[in-house]
């Protein structure tokens, strides 16, 4: 019989060893952002059959590679997940490796499906196509990482990134047939497609989060 959660001694080290090292990184990759991907994954292993406590692993190590550069930090993560010496604990070599090679693969900009049913959980759950959600998270990574940029430039950004990673022609991927994501990237889409909207939804966003930072300083 499955287990619908993941072992207790497993989560007491992943919330006390490895979760709050999200705490050094930004908005669009913080607590929020991994327990969030954490629940959907532990969903989606539940409707696969996969092993939760493999699923629940890979979910909280799959940004930590964070910590250095962000273009390669799914390589970086999945060598920090297989170098965990800690992980033998709970997880044969195979399995740590299936679990390093989920990390490396759930990057949304990939250019090949994922290796594994578990690298494709994570990637699905990572993907996390709340409209709202991913309209103010891209706002937050541009105003965090370039913070030079004024408004119109940090416009320009946004509906890059917007066009490029989620429009019809972008280059997310959805690999769970049936998942809410569908719906939701559909949702997306309408509004990507209509540059009205979209410019409203950066304001929106925009106004929010330099109004949140401004009441802070």
């Amino acid at each position: 019989m499955q287990k619908n959660s993941p072992s207790l001694d497993l989560m007491e080290f992943v919330e006390t060893q490895i979760l709050p090292r999200y705490a050094a990184f930004d908005k669009a990759h913080n607590m929020e952002h991994v327990t969030r991907v954490i629940r959907r994954t532990l969903e989606l292993a539940m409707r696969t059959g996969a092993d939760v406590d493999m699923a629940y692993t890979i979910a909280a190590y799959h940004d930590l590679g964070m910590q250095g550069p962000r273009a390669i930090h799914h390589i970086t993560g999945g060598k920090i997940l297989a170098q965990d010496a800690r992980l033998k604990r709970w997880f044969t070599a195979e399995q740590i490796n299936i679990m390093k090679e989920a990390v490396e693969d759930h990057r949304a900009s990939a250019s090949r499906a994922p290796r594994s049913l578990y690298g494709k959980i994570v990637a699905e759950a990572d993907r996390d196509i709340d409209p709202e959600q991913v309209f103010r998270r891209t706002v937050q990574y541009g105003l965090s990482n370039y913070p030079e940029l004024d408004r119109e430039q940090q416009w320009l950004r946004f509906s890059e990134h917007m066009d490029q990673k989620y429009s019809a022609h972008g280059y997310i991927r959805l690999w769970i047939p049936g998942s809410a994501n569908e719906q939701r990237l559909n949702e997306l889409r309408a509004v990507i497609a209509n540059p009205e909207a979209l410019r409203q939804r950066f304001d929106k966003y925009f106004d929010e989060e330099t109004a949140a930072a401004a009441s802070t300083q």
